[in-house]
């Protein structure tokens, strides 16, 4: 596979958001019967903690409600969310996929936030959910948790008469084929100790990813990896790692992908993973609830319109930030990939 790009920017100087509107579309973009619209969103952070208990905080929950009110709480602001909202219903995307971080401290009263969120982005056949750290902050009841998103999260094939039925660890990898691209995604989400944030695939969800993978490519799908946690080297810390990364990469490199999508990082990240048949874009979603007084962690969400031609595909990448001034989402870039066998 060999990957090209091009890009327009939206704005020469990116120091001043406000004019980023200004940039005109990519020419000859593909009929929108041709393609198939993915949005990427990630790392929202709804919080709950009004009414939050004294018991609730007796252990690494503490740590992140001090963060929380001394600066996160500033930064994540549920009006971001509002405006994204409303600029997904401009731009209509056939699906979203949402990796990881929905809650904070992983609060039940977070994942009923969380999942009445979800309901207004779409229903679960349209949007797909993979957790991420902060939804596993704590070990807690399934129940009361994630299993109220597993709608969003389980396989096209699943079959769960019940969202109660199932957990993490049999959901996981999930795969929902819709048009001619396949969302393939994998948790990586596990409590762990203060001031950790790392995160771990494990044997046996690698051993079902690779033979996912292959099967997908046999039925020539473009296949959209959807992960927590960034799986190129150098994107976080050694705290915020993915323990398993160089074992995805091996994986990778043999099964290859066409598209990798992260959250974790809290900022703007593009990198390319390289395997035999060429360089596989991993794109890594800002927190969609950020301020951004930082531009590269301001909100963003990414809108991929992917469609076939002759030798493979082409991948037509939106982007799209939240303007503090506007209190809008507004075009930032655009970019093409095309990916030939």
């Amino acid at each position: 596979m060999q990957l090209l790009y091009e890009s327009q920017m939206a704005s020469a100087n990116m120091d001043e958001p406000k004019n980023l509107s200004t940039s005109q579309p990519i020419a000859d973009a593909p009929t929108p019967s041709q393609c198939f619209t993915l949005a990427h969103l990630s790392d929202p952070h709804l919080s709950c903690i009004t009414n939050i208990r004294a018991l609730q905080l007796f252990n690494k929950r503490l740590y992140g409600y001090l963060g929380w009110k001394l600066h996160r709480g500033a930064e994540h602001q549920d009006k971001v969310l509002i405006a994204m909202g409303a600029d997904l219903k401009q731009t209509r995307p056939d699906h979203i996929a949402v990796t990881g971080d929905l809650t904070h401290l992983s609060l039940p009263a977070e994942f009923l936030k969380a999942e009445n969120w979800l309901k207004s982005l779409g229903p679960s056949t349209h949007v797909t959910v993979i957790p991420g750290n902060h939804d596993a902050y704590v070990k807690t009841n399934w129940d009361q948790t994630v299993a109220r998103w597993s709608a969003y999260m389980r396989s096209d094939s699943a079959g769960f008469d019940d969202d109660h039925a199932a957990h993490s660890a049999s959901i996981f990898p999930s795969v929902r084929i819709r048009d001619r691209t396949a969302l393939i995604g994998v948790s990586t989400a596990q409590p762990t100790a203060p001031y950790l944030a790392v995160g771990s695939i494990g044997a046996i969800q690698l051993q079902k990813l690779e033979t996912i993978l292959s099967w997908t490519n046999e039925q020539q799908l473009f296949r959209v990896l959807l992960i927590h946690h960034p799986p190129a080297p150098g994107t976080v810390s050694w705290r915020k790692r993915l323990t398993d990364a160089t074992a995805l990469r091996s994986l990778l490199a043999n099964c290859g992908a066409e598209l990798i999508l992260h959250g974790h990082a809290h900022r703007a990240v593009q990198n390319y993973l390289k395997t035999p048949s060429g360089d596989v874009p991993v794109v890594g979603a800002p927190s969609a609830s950020s301020i951004g007084r930082n531009l590269q962690r301001r909100a963003r969400y990414y809108i991929y319109n992917i469609s076939p031609n002759d030798d493979g595909w082409d991948t037509r990448l939106t982007v799209r930030i939240y303007s503090p001034e506007a209190d809008r989402f507004i075009l930032e870039r655009e970019e093409k990939f095309t990916m030939s066998h």
